[in-house]
């Protein structure tokens, strides 16, 4: 025996036999299970390591069409242990399922596991959380009618008001529990009108309110509507001057001009609509007037006015057979003379006659009184002046006149 110890070979032996059972015994206790150990005990094994993948989705499987599922969240973690090679891929690709299978439970609450599917093999998993909490209810559908929601109304522009929405489709369709379909106050839609002064054109998603005004995730078709805003502006009623151009042909006068409406409305900037007091220029060509005639023109639109209402009105023009009437000596009156005198020299009557032509229905009632000749000299010098005389008369008439001018001396008092 003392041979055998001294011997250097057997105490080699001795030493690497040792070496290999402490190595075995180590690898044994925190090594990978005997399963996945390496034939040889010598050769290392795979590098392995844990992660975790976040906000993984849930897959949900049940009766979509007759059901309605609550409270299996729609996504969670899954932390994996394995192969790092492997993990790596996990990770980056995603190419596992976490899903909770419903399909053969019946209307209540249910708490199931999670499962995961379409993991590699060589990975262990763990859900987070892994028990959820269930509601299996009967799916109901029901429609609803949608409301506006008006937002920045005090950020329109001044003396501008919406009117009544028009909503396209004014109503939705629900799909939710009975439990939800019971909650719903309100279905919104919302129009923002910050600086609108003209019809608003919107589509607008809509939303479900519960009674405490919490946003209820259901399932709603359509889920955006179109919104038409019309926007009133300020307005103003406006009468409006028709002004006749041409001329009747011979023998005829008009005996009376009906306009139907006899007023307009106007819309736009009150800054504009206070500087109107009429509607000019509504022209009649009364050379294509022959009878008794209905004519519809177009209103004419001032300046800064957005729109005006109605855009078109009816002129009913009643004509006769011309008649003549004369008054003799008709005075004529001067403007503007001021302190100063006036002469006539020519005529010296200070007088002219006049004759008025139009129906007989008008003229019959016209005396000399209706009539009124006069000259303007408001910015005349003394000395004499050549003087267009001026006529002002009832509506519906025409006049001529035995001359045109009359010849005038102007002077200052001395």
């Amino acid at each position: 025996m003392d041979k055998l110890m001294n011997n250097h070979w057997v105490m080699k032996f001795t030493a690497l036999f040792l070496a290999l059972m402490l190595y075995a015994s180590v690898n044994i206790q925190a090594g990978p299970s005997p399963a996945k150990q390496s034939a040889n005990p010598l050769s290392p094994g795979p590098s392995s390591g844990t992660a975790t993948v976040t906000d993984v989705p849930v897959q949900t499987y049940f009766d979509q069409e007759n059901l309605v599922v609550t409270g299996v969240p729609e996504t969670v973690n899954v932390d994996l242990e394995g192969p790092t090679s492997t993990l790596t891929v996990a990770r980056q690709v995603k190419d596992f399922e976490i899903y909770a299978d419903l399909s053969k439970l019946s209307i209540g609450t249910h708490r199931i596991q999670l499962r995961h599917k379409n993991l590699s093999e060589d990975l262990e998993a763990s859900i987070n959380p892994s028990i959820i909490t269930v509601s299996i209810e009967e799916k109901i559908t029901q429609d609803f009618p949608v409301e506006v929601d008006f937002i920045n109304r005090n950020q329109m522009k001044e003396g501008y008001t919406p009117e009544q929405p028009i909503i396209n489709p004014n109503s939705v369709r629900i799909t939710a529990s009975k439990e939800v379909i019971e909650s719903i106050a309100l279905v919104k839609a919302r129009v923002n009108l910050d600086s609108a002064d003209e019809t608003i054109k919107r589509e607008s998603r809509v939303t479900i309110y519960d009674r405490d005004g919490n946003v209820l995730p259901v399932e709603v078709e359509p889920s955006v509507v179109d919104i038409t805003v019309p926007i009133t502006s300020p307005s103003k009623t406006l009468p409006f001057k028709i002004v006749r151009e041409g001329k009747l042909g011979e023998g005829i006068s008009i005996s009376s001009i009906e306009s139907d409406p006899k007023e307009v409305t106007v819309y736009g900037p009150q800054e504009v609509l206070d500087q109107l007091e009429f509607i000019n220029d509504v022209s009649v060509d009364l050379s294509k007037i022959q009878e008794d005639t209905e004519i519809e023109v177009n209103v004419p639109i001032p300046d800064g006015v957005k729109k005006i209402t109605p855009e078109k009105i009816k002129i009913k023009i009643k004509v006769e057979k011309e008649e003549e009437k004369v008054f003799d000596n008709q005075p004529i009156k001067s403007v503007g003379l001021g302190e100063k005198e006036l002469e006539f020299i020519d005529p010296d009557s200070e007088a002219l006659d006049i004759s008025i032509f139009g129906a007989p229905s008008i003229i019959q009632s016209i005396n000399a009184g209706d009539i009124e000749l006069y000259v303007n000299i408001t910015e005349l010098g003394d000395g004499e002046h050549d003087v267009k005389v001026e006529v002002n008369g009832p509506q519906n008439i025409t006049w001529t006149l035995p001359i045109e001018e009359v010849k005038i001396r102007i002077s200052s008092p001395s």
